[in-house]
């Protein structure tokens, strides 16, 4: 039997089993339907970030940003970009901290945007700042073996 890795659906908030080698494939969320590893960047609540961060096997980079922010909508289509290039290894989400103050308060966010890399339940590094594709690829593969 294939080994198998959670993936928390950021529609739904789910924790899904799908086997790695299927991961590919695009898998589904086996509750709502929803893809799990599209590489798409996906817009989630403050309660599907902890779900995520504390359930998923994948790496998880998290954009913390605000709509008024300038540098943070110039930088939106490269961390799209940079989420296509690194599918199906690493997901890509991204929290508004204008809707969700306490966020920002709860990791301690001092300046936007922030990027924050996620792995097996833990923060691994932090990137700062607007960044290009090529830069936020290559800060994942730093610090996350194996992508």
């Amino acid at each position: 039997m294939a080994e198998a890795v959670k993936l928390t659906c950021a529609q739904c908030g789910q924790v899904n089993r799908v086997a790695r080698d299927k991961i590919s494939a695009g898998p589904k969320c086996g509750t709502c339907g929803a893809r799990l590893a599209d590489g798409k960047v996906a817009e989630l609540e403050p309660a599907t970030l902890k779900k995520m961060i504390k359930a998923d096997d994948l790496p998880l980079i998290v954009d913390f940003w605000a709509p008024w922010c300038g540098p943070c909508r110039m930088m939106a289509p490269e961390f799209a970009r940079a989420a296509q290039a690194l599918a199906p290894k690493v997901r890509f989400a991204k929290i508004n901290t204008e809707d969700y103050p306490k966020v920002s308060m709860e990791r301690g966010i001092r300046g936007i945007p922030l990027l924050i890399l996620f792995h097996k339940g833990k923060e691994v590094a932090r990137l700062p700042g607007a960044r290009p594709a090529k830069d936020i690829e290559t800060f994942v593969r730093t610090n996350v073996k194996g992508v």
